[in-house]
């Protein structure tokens, strides 16, 4: 592997410090800004799994406290809660500069079988004839401002392609409704907790977005903060982070500066095989009158 799909995995590999005590690279993955959100929830999933060998997770849920920093590393602080027969639980801390920046907690279950149900794949156009971003911005590049343009040049790790584009500087208002390919071909070999730890970090893209849609906004109009403050997530069946998914999403609800967000991630053949669940803040920048 090769490139930034090798860095990416590379950068959510944690390194062990001490017993339950890990280290994670802050710089890197999708702004240079503040460390993506789900950079950290990726670490601190791949911290959580050094202390649990033998058991895959089914859940997690985390609150963003602080922005990180990217300039520096972040330390993950993992309690071992609980070790059962069927379900292990883990609570990782996320820490810079001495003060909380995420916690989460996580649920480990051991293979069992039961009944099967799963609702279906949306009906929507497949990757294959759909532009990438990568080669989207190029038309759009000359119009990002100057202090957003070196983070909408970045190469990505992961290759996405959306089925409902929007302008990226001047959308229409539309509805809340957004299906997003993608796929990291460098991911191919990987185990099956290091698929999981990259389909948390991807399932941190897009989703907030879904709640700017109806209201014609995106991050590079400057008139909103935008942050995740919650961030759940639910593994259903195993994922080959190689192939084409479908991320399906959409917000029902916006208000009071929040908007709440829901995802359900398929494989390329109709498999669920997760389902997220965010808020975050959608706060209206006010400019200062002239003169």
């Amino acid at each position: 592997m090769t490139g930034v799909g090798e860095e990416l995995l590379n950068l959510l590999d944690v390194e062990q410090l001490e017993v339950d005590l890990f280290r994670g690279i802050g710089s890197g993955g999708e702004t240079t800004t503040r460390i993506f959100g789900g950079q950290v929830i990726a670490q601190a999933l791949a911290a959580a799994y050094k202390t649990v060998p033998d058991r895959l997770c089914h859940s997690l849920h985390a609150y963003f406290i602080r922005p990180g920093d990217p300039s520096i590393p972040v330390i993950y602080s993992v309690d071992r809660a609980r070790d059962g027969g069927s379900f292990t639980t883990r609570r990782v801390v996320a820490i810079q500069h001495g003060r909380q920046i995420l916690n989460m907690s996580a649920s480990f279950h051991i293979e069992e079988e039961g009944w099967d149900y799963q609702h279906q794949m949306p009906d929507v156009e497949g990757p294959d004839g759909l532009l990438s971003h990568a080669e989207r911005r190029d038309d759009f590049v000359d119009q990002i401002p100057e202090k957003f343009r070196q983070e909408f040049l970045r190469p990505r790790p992961i290759e996405i392609r959306e089925v409902a584009p929007r302008d990226f500087i001047a959308p229409e208002p539309t509805g809340d409704t957004n299906h997003v390919w993608f796929r990291m071909p460098d991911a191919r070999g990987t185990d099956r907790k290091t698929e999981h730890v990259l389909l948390a970090y991807a399932s941190d893209m897009y989703l907030l977005g879904s709640s700017l849609r109806p209201h014609g906004l995106t991050w590079f109009q400057g008139k909103t903060m935008t942050a995740s403050l919650d961030h759940a997530m639910w593994f259903h069946a195993p994922i080959q982070f190689e192939d084409w998914h479908l991320y399906s999403m959409d917000a029902p609800f916006t208000g009071g500066a929040r908007g709440f967000n829901r995802g359900s991630i398929y494989r390329q053949d109709g498999t669920l095989v997760a389902s997220v669940a965010q808020e975050g803040l959608i706060r209206p920048l006010r400019t200062k009158p002239a003169g």
